[in-house]
């Protein structure tokens, strides 16, 4: 009898540890039935409700906006991302311009006025009361690019501290057609306006103004104009050495070719950019003029829940998306003021509710630590991720992938997901074998000269090293194709972008093809946090020499 107990004790144990052995890991449709239509509808729609007016940080609509992510992420079962906060403090800094109406512009051969707004744009990044150009230099610096890796520095042998900067917009390999410099058509990071002040601002540079184009920099003049005598928001970097630029900005195309003129050049100087080995040059032409700042400090607030991990705890998977929006601006044909951002970002914010409702339903839970990021500031410039990128609540080095989140599909099913930013990461490939086994594939974006993948949140991971992921939504349409695809897209952009008919609409938000797009996120994710892997970034890409570093 004692015997027999035995034996049936030890088989007990064995299928207790069989068992256990076998549940391991989630199974390929665990945590998928945690989606729902339903649910992500009604976060859209209290998110982008008039009450929350637009989000915009700073006001009455951001406290709002982040204590209602406070309770639905304490809610879903997420800890506290920052220590014991569900928040992260983002100090930063409002600053009103108001430059002067007028530049003057002078050279040995004629000197002649440009005419703000119409003929250029400024602005400032710096707190000083008062920015002035008092007779500094021009200097042409090609593209203002310093890439290593592709053989390239706009400012070898150059001398700019304490000048003006006019570089070109986009890539070399963009301009000049050639597929072997840079990407091609396809924009990098140096191509990007941003890097272009940043860098000018390392190398010394009192300024930095870009020539436009409105194909290389995928927008018409008149976008660069609504930034004329306007406000904006930056970290408030004080007391850090921080380095800024006194004046960035654009010129026109037709104000470039005066200022080559000025310069007894023309616009070969421009085209001879584009060769390796082009050396920039001084353009024996002065500038003048003034501009007023106003800063306000305050502070806004990025919103973090967690799942711990169970064996690798300090290994992390980021999900982010951009809670903020433009608030009440001015009102449109309707006397609509309220820019409610449904799609643009409140669609995204709640799809990181669903997600984390997803992963808390996984029995066994994520062995990594899975983060749920929504981050402020987006549309001011991309501020809340930025600052959590060099304030980061955990370590670059050890946080595995971003996935990112800027708008997702309201609508119908689609047979695709677009990437955005081809060729850039190993994430890439996890998704498209997740897209297959659902029979859905991956596409890409369909204007890379545009540099999308520089343009959300996602991008200030990157720029630290972190593998990130940024998917749109697709457009070939389950039964109804890619022209009707395309069409529902661009009717967006072309009424409802940044306007205040972006607004949710239960009718025909049916949220259908945003619940699929969203668990193939998590199949992504939920891969990594019960795995081993590490994915890195793929040869070619510009950030791999960031995630090399110690």
């Amino acid at each position: 009898m004692f015997r027999t107990s035995l034996f049936l004790a030890a088989l007990i144990i064995s299928a207790l540890t069989s068992c256990t052995s076998s549940s391991s890991s989630p199974g390929e449709q665990d945590g998928l039935q945690a989606f729902s239509a339903d649910s992500l509808g009604h976060h859209i729609a209290v998110l982008a409700a008039d009450s929350f007016m637009g989000r915009k940080p700073f006001t009455e609509g951001e406290t709002r906006t982040i204590n209602y992510l406070k309770e639905q992420f304490a809610a879903a079962g997420l800890e506290p991302g920052n220590s014991n906060s569900y928040f992260q403090d983002v100090p930063m800094v409002n600053l009103a311009t108001k430059a002067a109406p007028t530049m003057e512009v002078e050279s040995a051969k004629e000197k002649f006025t440009l005419k703000g707004f119409d003929d250029y744009v400024i602005w400032t990044d710096k707190t000083d009361s008062v920015i002035t150009l008092n007779g500094d230099e021009l200097v042409f610096a090609g593209y203002g690019v310093v890439a290593p890796e592709y053989n390239w520095n706009d400012y070898a042998g150059l001398d700019v501290k304490g000048k003006v900067v006019l570089v070109l917009v986009n890539d070399p390999g963009y301009n000049s057609g050639d597929s072997t410099l840079f990407k091609g058509k396809t924009m990098t990071y140096y191509g990007r306006w941003t890097y272009k002040f940043e860098e000018a601002a390392r190398q010394g540079a009192k300024g930095c103004l870009i020539v436009h184009n409105t194909a290389g920099a995928s927008y018409p003049f008149t976008v660069v104009q609504n930034n004329w005598n306007g406000s904006r928001l930056h970290l408030d970097n004080r007391g850090k050495k921080e380095q800024n630029c006194d004046v960035i900005g654009w010129v026109s195309a037709p104000t470039a070719q005066k200022i080559l003129h000025a310069a007894g050049l023309d616009s070969t100087l421009f085209a001879r950019a584009d060769q390796h080995g082009f050396k920039g040059q001084p353009l024996n032409v002065k500038m003048s003029t003034t501009m007023q700042v106003k800063a306000t400090f305050n502070l806004s607030h990025n919103v973090i829940g967690k799942i711990n991990g169970t064996k690798r705890a300090d290994e992390y998977i980021i999900y982010s998306a951009h809670w903020d929006h433009l608030g009440i601006g001015k009102p449109d044909e309707t006397g609509d003021s309220i820019y409610n951002g449904a799609h643009d970002n409140a669609s995204a914010t709640a799809g990181l509710l669903e997600l984390a409702r997803a992963f808390k339903s996984l029995n066994p839970a994520p062995e990594r630590t899975v983060v749920f990021l929504s981050v402020t500031a987006e549309e001011q410039g991309l501020w809340g991720s930025a600052y959590y990128a060099q304030n980061p609540v955990y370590p670059a080095n050890k946080t595995v992938a971003n996935i990112n989140m800027d708008g997702i599909n309201a609508y119908e099913k689609t047979n695709d997901i677009v990437v955005v930013g081809k060729d850039q990461s190993d994430l890439e490939d996890i998704l498209q074998e997740e897209a297959k086994k659902t029979g859905r594939y991956i596409s890409y974006e369909t204007h890379p000269e545009a540099g999308y993948y520089y343009r959300s949140d996602h991008f200030n991971f990157a720029k630290v090293g972190i593998p990130s992921l940024y998917t749109n939504a697709g457009i070939d349409v389950v039964g109804k194709g890619k022209a009707y695809g395309q069409k529902v897209e661009d009717e967006y952009t072309e009424k409802h972008y940044h306007r205040p008919s972006d607004e949710y609409d239960a009718k025909t938000w049916t949220m259908l093809g945003g619940i699929e797009d969203l668990k193939l996120l998590f199949q992504v994710g939920k891969r990594l946090a019960f795995g081993d892997k590490t994915p890195g970034w793929k040869q070619g890409s510009e950030f791999k020499a960031k995630r090399s570093e110690p």
